[in-house]
């Protein structure tokens, strides 16, 4: 029934072909457990992530609006903000940017390396703000101000976390249970960091119809379970409701709350573990704000004996561009 629903919604074909499903062998081995990955980091613009799966719906929608330039918001290393500059290029659009300083670092690496400067090779017209608190307001507050130069502009959400662009993890989804239908594996789980909420709430939206014995679990990297659960509830509702759908019984969110700290966009000791153990074992490259705290909680959670039984699955959103931004991470 979803994907029925979802071919009716227009997207930009910008993803030719699956993304692989992989087993890390090396990993498996020195976990003593089979651990799999999805590569979406190695989507095909930017240097990849997660994001141009919802951008395909997004700038899609854009275009039948007669838009002329893309906006967005973010931190100053948004990957999010990176691959909408990227796209905006691609299609001759405008790209203008809000940019927040999350942790308040004055690391000249944070400041111009990693994310930032791809920015100024896409073009993007970048605003420094003091906060993005009140994102929605202040994007509609852009928005008019180019309306009054003469723009066409149109609001791409934080993290393309909207229900337009949840559709392109839904579409994820529904790519992956074929390939894991394909593979013959029995995943006890799928884990994947959880920000904006649009990539959890998509994810498991489609795979609690085609896979409902298969949990989705979002390792928080912005903000606590009781504030995180709500946000991925209510998009998953959105975007059910977008497609003409009701939400499966199977759904259901599921989260782990204690690897962000101390706050999003700062690195901490599990994480920055997390990417040299990957990195060494498989030649495979995590960030320290999403995909290194996601990885952290899954070794955490096989230590500890938190999940089940069975293989587990990854999904690696990218963001390898914003190691370049944290060196001095690795000194400390």
């Amino acid at each position: 029934m979803i994907s029925q629903q979802l071919s009716r919604f227009p997207r930009l074909n910008l993803m030719p072909s699956a993304t692989p499903l992989d087993k890390l062998e090396r990993l498996s081995a020195w976990l003593e457990r089979d651990l799999y990955i999805k590569r979406d980091d190695l989507t095909p613009l930017a240097l990849g992530g997660n994001k141009l799966r919802k951008l395909e719906y997004l700038a899609a929608d854009a275009l039948a609006q007669g838009a002329d330039t893309l906006i967005t918001a973010g931190a100053i290393q948004s990957n999010h903000v990176r691959q909408t500059a990227a796209l905006a290029a691609r299609l001759g659009l405008a790209c203008f940017a809000l940019l927040e300083n999350p942790t308040g670092t004055e690391h000249p690496d944070y400041l111009s390396n990693g994310n930032r400067l791809l920015l100024d090779l896409f073009e993007a017209r970048v605003e420094l703000v003091e906060n993005l608190d009140n994102a929605q307001a202040s994007l509609e507050a852009l928005a008019a101000r180019l309306r009054t130069g003469g723009k066409k502009p149109y609001i791409v959400p934080i993290g393309g976390s909207s229900p337009v662009g949840t559709l392109g993890y839904v579409r994820a989804g529904l790519e992956l249970a074929e390939q894991i239908d394909a593979s013959g594996v029995e995943f006890c789980a799928v884990m994947l960091a959880s920000g904006s909420a649009g990539t959890q709430a998509g994810l498991a939206l489609a795979l609690s119809e085609r896979l409902p014995q298969l949990p989705v679990i979002g390792v928080t990297v912005s903000r606590d379970e009781d504030q995180q659960r709500p946000k991925v509830q209510a998009l998953a509702e959105a975007t059910a409701n977008l497609l003409g759908v009701p939400l499966p019984d199977a759904f259901k969110v599921h989260l782990w709350d204690e690897y962000y700290g101390p706050r999003y966009g700062e690195p901490n000791a599990g994480g920055l573990a997390a990417i040299k153990l990957l990195a060494a074992q498989e030649g495979i490259l995590l960030d320290p704000v999403y995909t290194g705290k996601a990885m952290a909680g899954l070794l955490d959670g096989v230590g500890r004996q938190r999940l089940n039984d069975g293989p587990i699955l990854f999904l690696h959103t990218g963001g390898a561009p914003a190691l370049f931004a944290y060196t001095d991470a690795w000194s400390a």
